[in-house]
């Protein structure tokens, strides 16, 4: 299959294969796929799209209206579709199809681009594994036995394994970065409000970000150009004020002429509270990359980030709250799974979301409610929105002396399914280096790094509000001198 998103869009400019060629591939793979890595797919409606595209590119200029047409990609089962399913993972939402487009999937669409299918996910996004989904895990195309990472596994292993050459996915508190890291490919959560989350199934709405995810850097940038813009439908989207992520994408850092080092001038802050508690392999693997980026002109420099640990148990009571008033919609009156038999309007409502909801999605609705209720809001909702302050402070110090910082997108490489079964809450610590930039809206990403006993390892780059050219920049540069974003799993 194909590497880049470049690749394909050179293909069919110079009509070496078709849309429809292109998107049948895709297709005839997933066939064969035991990954998991779709919830649903409709051969019939993508090679209608792919074959509209065909027409389309008969006229090479229609690529300057539409510079992504004929790319196919997969969508995570969080933006709604009208022609695909929308069930965000849950038997809430088993056989629901949306009246419109969530304005992600709708704009990608409106450049080119051909739904290949929706994938697999934790349910309600609430998940690092992906083993929370109604429709089964999502296997890790490097090891089947392990996990492909959460909440947006689906896409992650979708591109890895050549399912797709690209993917959207969604960021609460590391949702795309983590996937990304356990499965060996790029993936970027812009700044808070940059991509709009109308039709995006709310998770916790003050953190929940989409984002693009694919083999390359360069990739995501071309994709997150035709994600980010205001949208009058979410009131928390905002104008992005530099939307032309590729302007100095291949260029050295500060345009400088010095080609051996194209970093040069680049200041990166390493957090010690990041590099304490993961494992031995992993930080192997950091350390090298770090020292890759030296090699290419960048200045480590040490900071501090105090907060870090502060970030999950802040998190977890700021999404569950969040998560507890979104999800009340659910009550299997206007759409959605309805319990079969009940006596009442009261017992309709327990029997369909105690049977429509997974029991991680019940765990965390029930700590949002106990956080809410009257006598515990001040003593926990509150508190933690004071510590996201304080978190979000840190991060403001710690650019005073640097440009970007990087630092692990976990402690370490993907686990085996089940491993957690027994103590779920454990499963939460694996967040603790992806949720305070959540938490702080900053945008950040993760880039394959290497390898750890056969499974691969992410760098995280996290920078300034509106920042994200230059994590990309960075990503890039480091990613022409290095091979691991093309590696594939089989």
């Amino acid at each position: 299959m194909y590497n880049t998103i470049y690749e394909c869009l050179d293909l069919l400019k110079n009509k070496k294969i078709s849309a429809t060629e292109l998107a049948s591939q895709y297709l005839n793979k997933i066939k064969t796929s035991n990954l998991n890595a779709y919830i649903d797919v409709n051969e019939q409606a993508t090679l209608k799209q792919a074959k509209a595209c065909d027409i389309l590119l008969q006229d090479i200029n229609n690529l300057d209206t539409k510079p992504l047409l004929g790319i196919p990609i997969a969508h995570k089962d969080v933006f709604v579709t009208k022609i695909w399913k929308s069930t965000a993972g849950s038997k809430m939402l088993e056989n629901y199809y949306s009246p419109f487009n969530a304005t992600v999937v709708q704009s990608l669409e409106e450049s080119g681009m051909v739904c290949i299918g929706k994938t697999n996910m934790d349910e309600f996004a609430m998940g690092s594994s992906n083993e929370n989904s109604y429709f089964g895990a999502v296997s890790n195309p490097w090891n089947n036995d392990y996990v492909s990472g959460g909440s947006s596994g689906g896409s992650a292993a979708a591109v890895a394994n050549g399912l797709a050459i690209c993917a959207t996915g969604s960021d609460t508190g590391g949702s795309i970065r983590q996937p990304a890291s356990f499965c060996g490919i790029t993936g970027i959560k812009p700044t808070y409000g940059s991509i709009s989350r109308y039709g995006m199934i709310a998770y916790a709405s003050t953190l929940d970000q989409a984002g693009p995810m694919a083999k390359t850097a360069k990739d995501c940038a071309l994709l997150l150009q035709h994600m980010v813009k205001q949208d009058i439908n979410d009131s928390t989207s905002i104008a992005h004020p530099n939307v032309n992520f590729l302007a100095n994408i291949d260029k050295n850092w500060n345009d400088g002429n010095n080609t051996s080092k194209p970093l040069l001038g680049l200041k990166i802050g390493i957090p010690k509270e990041f590099m304490g508690e993961i494992d031995t392999s992993v930080q192997i693997a950091i350390d090298s990359c770090i020292k890759e980026l030296q090699n290419l002109g960048a200045n480590i420099i040490e900071i501090s980030l105090p907060l870090t640990k502060l970030s999950i148990p802040s998190y977890y009571v700021i999404a569950s709250a969040q998560a507890s008033s979104n999800l009340s919609r659910f009550d299997g009156v206007r759409y959605g799974y309805r319990a079969e038999d009940y006596t009442d309007l009261s017992d309709m409502y327990k029997k369909s979301r105690s049977q429509g909801f997974g029991e991680e999605v019940k765990k965390r609705i029930m700590v949002g409610s106990y956080v809410l209720s009257q006598g515990y809001y001040d003593a926990y909702y509150l508190k933690a929105l004071k510590i996201r302050r304080l978190i979000a402070q840190d991060f403001i110090r710690a650019f005073e002396s640097c440009d970007i910082i990087v630092g692990p997108v976990a402690p370490t490489t993907a686990w085996k399914k089940g491993k957690f079964d027994k103590d779920p809450a454990k499963m939460y610590l694996a967040d603790i280096f992806t949720l305070g930039a959540s938490l702080a809206g900053l945008p950040c990403m993760s880039m394959p790094c290497g390898f750890a006993d056969g499974l691969p390892v992410g760098l995280q780059l996290i920078t300034k509000h509106f920042a994200e050219s230059d994590i990309l920049q960075t990503a890039n540069l480091y990613q022409q001198n290095t091979d691991y974003h093309l590696k594939q799993a089989i």
